[in-house]
């Protein structure tokens, strides 16, 4: 019998160096950075075309409010408020009771903005006050807080054409983060409107107030030129006929009203009080929202390609209304290169140019 003797076998352990390791993370890290970029690009680049789906929903629900309804824009304010001196109270006790802005249903109830009983009013016993008129007007201008239906395309006469709510996706752009932020959780909400007591946003997305009064009320011809009170125009609160846009491919209808694209990393502009207000479209030089114009298409509209179309057709939006020569809270913008107010202050409403084209 033979003995077998083992003999042990050294097996050594074959493992990175520290420079190795420190050469593959540096190539990681190296990687990373080349291809965040790319990622950030292709997400950022999904989001805008998430935004234009949006715009082309709208674009629709324009065209089918406009065959309901004449060919008219949008608008909730009676014709006929000039007469009253776009006076709620006037307009109440002499004329009519006016239609309510209504938000929706929600369960039994209904909300809105609703301007009270009064006058004319008092059969149905409405809720609220004049204080409301503000939301019918196509823009508050006196007192020049800028508010107004055109902010509001969430109201039940318009969300009708959408999709039936006034917090549905369609009316909220993927990169206005501040509002989703406040109002997404309501997206799953069956109701046409639900609100929890705190939280509360309008839409993304507005009309041009210039588009929704007569055109005579941001008429050039005017004396000072640019505008005249529609209180003094018995029709001046009518909405114009979509056909009376003289140049539909340069004419902007619903824009995202906050800067969205290139915008600064604090989304919370601190030149307004209360910590909570974004930046405005019009607040960057850089700043490119998207844009629906009156002949459907849809593209990114640059602040600088809005100035520089002022540059060589002269001034293409009001600097006379009672917003000032600063327009549409063109003091509070980011930068001192930003000067405009397209969209919003169009010189000659809907017959009027907010760009240019390729050859002006």
């Amino acid at each position: 019998m033979v003995k077998t003797t083992a003999h042990p076998v050294r097996v050594s352990k074959s493992g990175f160096t520290i420079v190795e390791l420190l050469v593959v993370v540096s190539i990681i890290a190296l990687l990373i950075a080349l291809l965040l970029p790319a990622v950030q690009k292709g997400r950022d680049k999904a989001l805008v075309s998430n935004s234009v789906a949006n715009l082309k929903n709208l674009a629709s629900a324009n065209e089918l409010y406009a065959s309901d309804w004449g060919d008219r824009q949008f608008t909730i304010i009676p014709d006929d408020a000039g007469t009253a001196n776009g006076n709620c109270t006037t307009y109440c006790q002499n004329i009519a009771c006016p239609p309510q802005a209504l938000l929706g249903w929600d369960g039994g109830a209904i909300w809105g903005y609703f301007i009270g009983s009064t006058g004319k009013c008092a059969p149905f016993g409405y809720p609220g006050n004049c204080g409301n008129w503000v939301v019918h007007l196509p823009i508050n201008l006196v007192p020049n807080d800028g508010f107004g239906a055109w902010r509001i395309p969430g109201l039940k006469a318009f969300h009708d054409y959408v999709n039936g709510r006034f917090y549905d996706p369609t009316l909220y752009a993927p990169k206005d983060v501040v509002p989703l932020a406040n109002v997404s959780k309501y997206f799953t909400s069956p109701s046409e409107f639900t609100y929890d007591g705190s939280a509360y946003e309008d839409s993304s997305y507005c009309f041009s107030p210039a588009a929704m009064f007569d055109a005579k009320v941001f008429g050039k011809v005017n004396t000072p030129p640019g505008y005249s009170n529609p209180t003094a125009l018995p029709a001046g609160y009518r909405s114009p006929p979509v056909s009376r846009c003289k140049y539909p491919s340069l004419k902007t209808r619903m824009i995202e009203h906050n800067w969205l694209q290139k915008s600064p990393d604090s989304l919370i502009n601190t030149n307004f009080g209360g910590g909570a207000t974004p930046w405005f479209f019009n607040h960057g030089y850089v700043s490119e929202p998207g844009c629906l114009f009156f002949d459907g298409h849809i593209e990114l509209v640059g602040c600088l390609r809005a100035q520089q179309a002022e540059q060589r057709a002269g001034n293409l939006w009001s600097r006379n209304t009672p917003l000032g020569p600063t327009g549409y809270f063109g003091g509070q913008s980011y930068d001192f290169l930003v000067r405009t107010s397209f969209h919003v202050l169009t010189l000659d409403g809907p017959e009027g140019r907010d760009v240019l084209g390729i050859e002006g």
